[in-house]
């Protein structure tokens, strides 16, 4: 349940980006989702390399390694200069981020097309603190930030696409109780909410299950699908099942009610 500070900081980020001159809220929201992505991918990075350290190994699967240690989250912000941030958000962050995970992977297709649209270095600089006071690593509120945004977007959008409001998802899921055998497909998955919702549920009811290799591989990379055929919506679906923790979602171009 988000308190009413947490909403108030939200607002301060979107009304930023509105003063800033973006004012189309999908357009505001991928931009914030990025910003986020890479706060977390930081995040994950620091958790890795504490493993690492405790068991006296290489880190595994590194996601930054010695060459690009400036494009993290914590070393960019620290900067000091909006101009030198915001120059390297779009010359080296971005670049990277566009190229980022296995190649063939529906993530990095995507993420091809992801574009650096914050105009100037101050409002850069403005979301950057903003967001870096909020509690993205903890779950739960993590989830009802992302939710509380998302339901900035107008009920109706772009292509007749609709929102369907977090409680329907979470009884809808509640309902077909899914387990870790299952595979789940959103054939108009748009931000992924219920792909989101559904690994929620399994990993909350099934978590000892999710403790065995084959069984985490299946969640991780075979178990959620999602087709949409808005490339903003796949680029945001993508990110939001990642920020969620889960790691290869087959989220892909599809319209599910043309004829095939």
């Amino acid at each position: 349940m988000l308190t009413g500070d947490l909403r108030s900081r939200i607002d301060r980020v979107w009304d930023a980006f509105w003063s800033g001159g973006i004012s189309n809220p999908l357009e505001v929201i991928e931009q914030i989702t990025y910003l986020m992505f890479i706060r977390r991918l930081d995040g994950i990075q620091t958790g890795k390399e504490r493993r690492a350290n405790r068991a006296g190994r290489p880190i595994e699967h590194p996601i930054y390694t010695d060459a690009n240690q400036e494009l993290r989250w914590s070393r960019f912000k620290a900067l000091g200069s909006p101009e030198a941030t915001f120059e390297l958000m779009r010359d080296q962050v971005f670049p990277w981020l566009r190229e980022l995970g296995d190649e063939g992977s529906t993530y990095s297709h995507h993420m091809a097309g992801a574009q650096f649209r914050i105009p100037t270095a101050n409002l850069l600089a403005k979301v950057i603190d903003m967001l870096d006071d909020l509690p993205l690593d903890e779950r739960d509120t993590k989830g009802d930030l992302y939710e509380y945004m998302l339901g900035k977007i107008a009920t109706a959008g772009h292509n007749g696409q609709f929102r369907t409001p977090r409680h329907i998802i979470e009884l809808m899921v509640e309902m077909t109780a899914p387990v870790p055998g299952d595979t789940i497909c959103d054939p108009a998955c748009g931000t992924a909410g219920f792909l989101v919702a559904s690994a929620a549920y399994v990993e909350r009811t099934h978590s000892d299950d999710l403790l065995d290799p084959a069984t985490r591989q299946h969640f991780d990379q075979s178990m959620f699908s999602g087709f949409d055929f808005d490339n903003t919506m796949l680029r945001i679906g993508s990110m939001n099942m990642l920020l969620h923790e889960v790691e290869q979602p087959d989220i892909r171009y599809r319209d599910s009610l043309a004829q095939s």
